[in-house]
C-alpha cells in the first residue's frame, strides 16, 4: 500500500481546545485512517510552519484524499498538505521510464 505523509497546522481555537482538554490525537487519527482500510504509522508534534506530522498507509489515492478531505473539512485544521511517498524501486522504475518520454522544451 501507498504511504502518504501529511503536514498540518491547527487553528488557534483548536489548540485552545487541547490547552484546556489535553488529549492524545493519534488515536483519532489512527480511527480515521482505518476506516478505509489503512494504518498510521507515525504521528509527531513540532516547532516551525506546520504543528505536526502524520505518516500513513492507505489503500490508494481516492482513499487517502477521503481521509484528507474529512480532516480538512472538520474545521480543526488551519492547513493539511499531503505528499505521496515513493519506494526507492518506483523511482527507478519512473527514472527508467523517463528515458522514453519524449519532452521539448517551451519554444525549441
Amino acid at each position: 500500500m501507498p504511504l502518504y505523509l501529511s503536514k498540518f497546522s491547527y487553528t488557534p481555537e483548536s489548540w485552545a481546545r487541547l490547552i484546556g482538554n489535553p488529549e492524545d490525537r493519534r488515536e483519532a487519527a489512527r480511527t480515521y485512517i482505518e476506516s478505509v482500510g489503512g494504518s498510521l504509522h507515525g504521528f509527531w508534534y513540532a516547532f516551525g510552519s506546520h504543528d505536526g506530522y502524520t505518516l500513513w498507509e492507505a489503500p490508494d489515492n481516492v482513499s487517502m484524499a477521503a481521509v484528507a478531505m474529512a480532516l480538512s473539512g472538520g474545521g480543526a485544521l488551519s492547513s493539511l498538505d499531503t505528499t505521496v511517498l515513493m519506494t526507492v524501486d518506483e523511482t527507478l522504475t519512473a527514472l527508467q521510464r523517463a528515458a522514453e518520454v519524449r519532452y521539448r522544451p517551451p519554444g525549441a
